[in-house]
């Protein structure tokens, strides 16, 4: 019989494991949709960061629209992970990406979440199969990666290791999906996942442009903002080369372009991202083309942005199909 685990009609209270900036975004996201919501972090000023962080995303939260009940305070500060994890009815961790860290992580939230609460990591890079070692009942460990800024975001990648059940992926799917997350199913483990990996490989093509002299970060970051960014966030990379093909969609896309794509991929090298002398000229340049505005005042004006695009785009992901609840 295919194992039962809390899901979206019965979770009340989530442990947030973690309170970094995707933890704080976790906390907030949750928050605004109702859970109650203890978080788990040793540092001292965990509360009061997590707190400002919950104030400055409470605005985009309530503009997006709030879920009954929501409520900002809702939340508990734990030092110690058996006193977050009580009564908890799913986990988010988000805990620091070190290999030791993780490993006595979950050793200690297998022995203490029961075993129909499932566990979702936030890991950009470590494989949950990795996590799940030493791990009790690893079968509901999952992958929950989301995109930062998180309370804003969409985006949530979701998958499995080696021993998590199938069950279990689609119970996290249909909880984020809840929440007015896009869930987006990693079928097989690899490094990075999926969105990252896509934002590595045109990273790495804008840092050889601007090595090589052929552009500056102004020219590329314009290319890419007035250029394919613009139809990237209405259809993806796939339907955009799908409606670049004329009748025959990416069919004769593929017939007409691919050889061009082909002497172009050729051409392509890895920059030595490592190179002191070019990581200067990044950040100088990168400093320039934005004026030398502080980091957090054009993040706040990428959030503004980010908001009215999904306010723009609201529609449209209201209208997409539900997630499949079979996703073998």
């Amino acid at each position: 019989m295919a194992a039962s685990y809390r899901g979206a009609d019965t979770i009340t209270k989530v442990a947030v494991v973690g309170a970094g900036l995707i933890g704080a975004g976790w906390v907030a996201a949750f928050l605004a949709r109702g859970y109650a919501v203890a978080v788990a972090d040793p540092t001292p000023d965990a509360p009061a960061k997590v707190r400002a962080h919950i104030a400055a995303a409470w605005p985009a939260l309530r503009e997006r629209g709030l879920a009954a009940g929501a409520d900002p305070t809702a939340v508990t500060f734990h030092t110690d992970l058996a006193a977050a994890l009580d009564g908890a009815d799913f986990v988010q961790e988000s805990a620091p990406e070190r290999p030791e860290v993780k490993a006595a992580l979950y050793a200690d939230l297998g022995r203490l979440a029961p075993p129909d609460v499932i566990i979702a990591s936030s890991t950009s890079g470590m494989p949950v199969s990795q996590l799940q070692e030493g791990c009790l009942h690893p079968q509901r460990c999952v992958l929950g990666h989301p995109f930062n800024p998180v309370h804003l975001m969409p985006l949530v990648e979701v998958g499995g290791g080696g021993r998590t059940d199938p069950v279990a992926v689609e119970t996290v799917t249909a909880l984020y999906a809840s929440m007015r997350k896009q869930p987006v199913h990693v079928r097989r483990e690899i490094v990075g996942h999926i969105a990252n990996r896509l934002t590595s490989a045109m990273f790495r093509e804008a840092v050889a442009l601007v090595a090589g002299g052929y552009a500056t970060v102004e020219d590329v970051d314009r290319a890419i903002r007035f250029g394919p960014a613009l139809k990237w966030a209405v259809q993806g990379q796939f339907t955009t080369f799908h409606t670049s093909g004329g009748e025959a969609g990416l069919a004769g896309f593929l017939s007409h372009f691919s050889p061009g794509i082909l002497a172009r991929w050729k051409t392509m090298k890895d920059p030595d991202l490592a190179n002191p002398k070019l990581q200067a000229l990044l950040v100088r340049q990168v400093t320039e083309a934005n004026g030398g505005q502080p980091v957090a005042d054009i993040a706040r004006h990428q959030d503004q942005m980010v908001l009215r695009l999904l306010q723009t785009l609201s529609d449209g992901l209201a209208n997409q199909e539900e997630p499949p609840s079979n996703l073998d």
